[in-house]
């Protein structure tokens, strides 16, 4: 696949993938075009040896895997994780407000949001809604409004004169979204509108809609940016991109090796969930794989992990040219020059000596750029779910990803070639 077709399906999966729902529904639909066969957790398994697997967890979650033609007791698996989840503003259950004649919506603030570039923007609606049909079942499906639906106005600067200088956000009482505008006595009830949606736009028999998961996006397609072309701006970047060149890879690898996948949901709100990376699902999954194939019970499950080595892929920082002094001198990943290997002494990040120079001599055979980032020391670090599956699962782990500007923002900026690089180093990762 050329660098141009990569980033052109990159940027359709960024704009048809609003929510995690989306981006599990999405990367399932790609699995089954490839000839990945769906598994039911609930089922019972029957895994075969150079096969392709998928199975996704609350609908948000998605590991995906190649069994391979190793022994997996002496060959053990490689693996990648990426997550499904994005900072954002999401609905709140009971969210109808009525003010000066305006209907509008509250909202919460899902993980590290960067508040400012909320404001003045075209907003859709998109995500899960459950519903009790005609037929008194329980059902659920996605919706996503497309149009631009909601915005959150800024206060004119004649009435905040000093809102260049000094403006902090009330989450609580600046952030509820304009919807419409009544003349009448105000009543609005969204899950009246959804299962009016539900009905007229998807055909679908409802009695009442019950609950729902549903999220605000920005509706400003992804785009090529640059004199030449040198830069992708697209919401959920972090971290999208790398669920989507994790499963490209993993798709044009031989197959031969055992290969993983993992896109967990609430990455950035901790991972604590039963679809995070702190729960059960790539565990849960592993411990099946080696059911079927490592013999020999927990001892070869054991010899499978020490035999596995898992790369964490998650955005990093590009070092910014307006705000240099944000970064250590020496660790300054900048766009368009490679992967970065992110590495914290206090293990916020998984990477070890180990692993980075197997990274390392990886990319130098492929010669592919490699950065390295350090957080500076007057500086607090993020981190990632690579420190939470090594500790969970004891499995050799590294952290990279591709360097960006904005992170968290409702819009982000990544280097257009990095992408190449990325899914070159992860499709020679899955097949070493």
């Amino acid at each position: 696949m050329s660098q141009q077709e990569l980033n052109a399906g990159l940027m359709q999966y960024l704009q048809a993938s609003p929510t995690p729902y989306h981006a599990v529904a999405n990367l399932s639909a790609q699995l089954d075009a490839a000839g990945f066969a769906a598994l039911e957790e609930g089922g019972q398994w029957q895994l075969e040896k150079n096969r392709g697997y998928y199975v996704t967890r609350a609908a948000s979650s998605l590991v995906a895997f190649r069994t391979g033609n190793a022994d997996l007791a002496t060959a053990g698996f490689h693996i990648v994780g990426a997550h499904t989840d994005s900072p954002c503003l999401k609905v709140k259950p009971q969210p109808e407000i009525v003010r000066q004649q305006y209907i509008q919506l509250g909202v919460e603030v899902y993980g590290g949001v960067l508040l400012n570039p909320w404001f003045d923007r075209d907003l859709s609606i998109a995500g899960r809604v459950d519903y009790r049909g005609r037929d008194g079942k329980l059902a659920w499906c996605l919706i996503d409004l497309q149009k631009a639906v909601a915005m959150i106005p800024s206060l004119a600067i004649h009435l905040d004169r000093e809102a260049n200088e000094q403006r902090s956000i009330n989450a609580q009482t600046y952030l509820p979204v304009i919807l419409s505008q009544t003349n009448n006595d105000g009543k609005f009830m969204l899950k009246d509108f959804l299962q009016q949606h539900l009905e007229s736009k998807l055909g679908l028999e409802v009695d009442k809609v019950l609950s729902f998961d549903l999220r605000l996006y920005d509706v400003q397609p992804p785009a090529l940016v640059g004199l030449q072309d040198e830069f992708i701006a697209s919401a959920r970047l972090d971290n999208l991109l790398s669920c989507y060149v994790g499963m490209k890879s993993l798709l044009d690898s031989t197959g031969d090796h055992a290969s993983l996948l993992v896109c967990s949901d609430h990455e950035e709100v901790g991972s604590v969930s039963a679809a995070g990376a702190k729960g059960p699902f790539l565990e849960a999954v592993l411990d099946r794989i080696a059911e079927g194939f490592a013999q020999g019970g927990s001892e070869s499950k054991r010899r499978m992990l020490d035999r596995s080595t898992f790369y964490s892929v998650d955005n990093a920082h590009g070092i910014h040219p307006n705000f240099p002094d944000k970064h250590d001198d020496k660790h300054g990943p900048l766009l368009n020059q490679g992967p970065v290997i992110k590495i914290n002494g206090n293990q916020r990040y998984a990477t070890s000596s180990e692993t980075s120079a197997g990274f390392r001599q990886l990319c130098e055979e492929q010669d592919i750029p490699v950065q390295a980032f350090v957080v500076r020391n007057d500086m607090s670090c993020g981190s990632t779910i690579g420190p939470i599956v090594a500790g969970e699962l004891g499995i050799k782990s590294l952290d990279i990803g591709v360097p960006t500007f904005a992170m968290h923002s409702i819009r982000e900026t990544a280097g257009s070639r990095d992408t190449g690089w990325l899914a070159q180093a992860l499709t020679a990762f899955f097949n070493r």
